[in-house]
């Protein structure tokens, strides 16, 4: 419901947490289509603005089309738990808003 009040020809994804996202590596895969259209092709750094307009840099790797490097730091804060699910809204090049759907 939320990604539907996002402005139309915005860039966005639901994620679906799962255990290996909130746990453990601390590695979160971005959907292979979503990053070769719309993010950096090289290794980025990319800020990740929670709700309460927090800034998490997270390293980005291009490869792998996934978060490392600070991601973890986000996950732990956010109290972030297998079975919810953010809301990436890319709001700029190298910029998430991040959305929860869930609270713990």
């Amino acid at each position: 419901m939320l990604q539907s009040e996002l402005e139309i020809d915005s860039s966005s994804f639901v994620k679906p947490m799962l255990q290996s996202h909130v746990t453990g590596g601390l590695w979160l895969g971005l959907p292979v289509q979503f990053c070769k259209s719309h993010l950096p092709h090289e290794d980025e750094t990319i800020n990740s603005i929670d709700e309460n307009g927090d800034d998490f840099p997270t390293k980005y790797l291009a490869d792998k089309t996934g978060l490392s490097g600070g991601w973890r730091g986000f996950s732990i804060d956010h109290q972030l738990v297998d079975g919810g699910a953010l809301v990436f809204h890319l709001v700029k090049p190298t910029e998430f808003k991040v959305f929860s759907t869930f609270k713990t």
